[in-house]
């Protein structure tokens, strides 16, 4: 292909959504990349969450948190570039230890993986002796070395119900939680840091912590009401890192994937997307004959630390390099795997 033709493919996938003008430097830059990448044998993830002219032309493969740490485990490359935040690229890691795993940001938190901590999750398990611990995939590798398995927003609820217990400690997306014990029928509780001498197992059956997504905390159930007063027939799809009762309120809830395939299956004349903005521009791009709607307030300030520039320079430098201490990722490679064999 030449880069005429690439670019030309771009512009036709991304001109709803992307200025003309940005599409043709961001072209030169991903077309760079993309030889880059060939030389030196590196697979390139994109979360759904990337920018437009990030996601529809350098990854080889896009997906949720699920799907692109299967794809990671089965990699045959050398270099594993993860376009997401870090604890994506440390999920890479864990499940690759032999292969050099680069993040095109120095940083590129998550407000949930920053939540908790190693020391939280121990502290909890003492404080609930013999509750088995699930964490979700949005936490550092040291929370998941503490845990017994991890889940995705697309399988979390398979996951708990696969412990055939009673009593669950579900860390740290509070909302989540929220979203897993309805759907489970469970009580949940989120116990206070302190130590409580009443502390008790009695009628409790999910014990959930105060993390929330700083990106989807904010929909709000007036936002759908607004919604649909002006448009009645519209399809509202919310991510489970929303409010139980703003999911409560739309028509689906799931992962990005599943969300994805709903817009993609279905015939609504709009749909509006509760989930980070990028997002929608993305399935806009994918289809064309779709009407999204729009209820953007920010992007995830972590997710839009990834740039087709860093992800070049990346590549140029090798940098940043995922390192997970080993004692570490062999614990947590363990709750990672048994979050993969459940699907």
């Amino acid at each position: 292909m030449t880069f005429e033709t690439f670019y030309q493919e771009m512009q036709e996938k991304l001109k709803n959504v992307v200025p003309e003008p940005e599409i043709f430097i961001k072209a030169e830059i991903a077309w760079e990349i993309n030889k880059l990448k060939i030389e030196k044998n590196a697979v390139i993830l994109g979360h759904n969450y990337m920018e437009a002219a990030l996601f529809h032309s350098i990854p080889d493969h896009v997906g949720d948190s699920l799907g692109l740490s299967r794809i990671a485990a089965e990699t045959d490359k050398d270099i594993i570039v993860f376009c997401g935040v870090r604890f994506m690229a440390e999920t890479a890691k864990i499940l690759n230890p032999k292969k050099t795993v680069l993040l095109p940001a120095k940083k590129a938190g998550c407000s949930l993986a920053e939540s908790i901590t190693a020391q939280d999750v121990r502290d909890l398990r003492e404080r609930f002796p013999g509750v088995p611990v699930v964490t979700y995939v949005n936490t550092y590798a040291d929370v998941k070395a503490e845990s017994d398995i991890c889940c995705t927003s697309a399988n979390a609820k398979a996951v708990v119900e696969s412990l055939n217990t009673d009593t669950v400690i579900f860390l740290p997306d509070e909302y989540l939680a929220g979203n897993v014990a309805k759907e489970t029928g469970k009580h949940i509780i989120f116990p206070t840091r302190t130590k409580r001498a009443n502390d008790s197992l009695l009628d409790v059956q999910l014990i959930g912590w105060h993390g929330r997504c700083e990106v989807h905390e904010q929909f709000t159930v007036k936002d759908i009401e607004d919604i649909r007063a002006q448009y009645p027939d519209v399809a509202i799809l919310a991510h489970p890192e929303c409010s139980p009762e703003v999911v409560a309120a739309s028509d689906f809830a799931s992962s990005t994937t599943a969300m994805i395939r709903y817009v993609e299956e279905s015939n609504a004349p709009q749909y509006l997307l509760l989930t980070e903005c990028a997002m929608g521009d993305n399935i806009a791009a994918a289809n064309p004959d779709k009407n999204m709607l729009g209820l953007c307030r920010v992007r995830c300030p972590h997710m839009n630390e990834i740039t087709l520039e860093d992800t070049l320079d990346s590549l140029q430098n090798m940098r940043y390099v995922i390192e997970i201490p080993e004692d570490i990722r062999i614990r947590a490679e363990r709750a990672v795997q048994r979050m993969i064999e459940i699907g």
